[in-house]
């Protein structure tokens, strides 16, 4: 689709023209947004870059849309959500705020990847990798005040001092005075399992999309792909 009717468009989904004005508010909403002084000038390369992103969101979103209708998916009337770094770098820009913004994105996500789970090689493997000693805090009374320490940062003679005398009895090892009070046990490392499972989701909600993308978007010029080397204003050539 190319000259008066890629002004018109903002893509085509499944063939169907998708208005460009749903484009049109969500640039002027930016405009007038708390980020807008942060914005590039109008008509600038950087201008133009900004509005293809946009444009992929929007195009994101109507596809999750079609896809939550077309299966009948719940999708709920709540606010915008937000994703931690981790994930709105694994998802990507576009497709992360398209998921913050878009309660259709969300169900989407949920419905494509309800059955996917961390490999237990995986798991058994992040254990492995992030294994540490256990390590106890001990409570000591200091001749002025508490104070809750690592035994293995204490000087060597003090923390062996407080091992041989009985809880609560002061011990003085050349310049130290203190008094071992109670000792806790190192927290149980949490279960890696669920972050390694919501990433494993995220990879497959981003290859199903870019999937879908392919399948059934029809990008016009003008709004490509910002990272598209082909288009005049990618940056990013080597």
């Amino acid at each position: 689709m190319t000259g008066r009717a890629a002004d018109r468009a903002l893509g085509l989904l499944d063939g169907r023209p998708l208005p460009r004005t749903a484009l049109d508010r969500r640039l002027a909403a930016l405009r007038v947004g708390p980020r807008a002084t942060a914005l590039p000038q109008p008509g600038s390369p950087e201008d133009r870059q900004l509005t293809r992103w946009v444009a992929q969101v929007l195009l994101t979103e109507a596809l999750c849309e079609a896809v939550a209708a077309e299966r009948g998916l719940p999708v709920d009337a709540s606010g915008p959500a937000r994703l931690d770094q981790r994930a709105a770098v694994e998802l990507g820009s576009i497709t992360a705020a398209a998921y913050e913004g878009s309660a259709a994105v969300r169900a989407v996500h949920d419905a494509v990847t309800a059955e996917v789970e961390a490999a237990p090689a995986d798991v058994a493997r992040y254990r492995e990798l992030t294994a540490r000693p256990p390590a106890r805090t001990w409570r000591l009374a200091l001749p002025d005040g508490e104070i809750e320490a690592d035994p293995d940062t204490l000087p060597l003679a003090l923390a062996d001092a407080l091992r041989a005398a009985p809880a609560g009895r002061w011990v003085t090892a050349g310049p130290w005075t203190a008094a071992l009070l109670a000792t806790s046990a190192p927290p149980r490392p949490p279960d890696p399992a669920p972050a390694l499972r919501d990433a494993a989701r995220r990879a497959a909600f981003v290859r199903w999309l870019d999937h879908q993308r392919a399948r059934r978007l029809t990008l016009v010029e003008g709004l490509e792909h910002p990272g598209d080397p082909d288009q005049p204003d990618n940056h990013h050539r080597h």
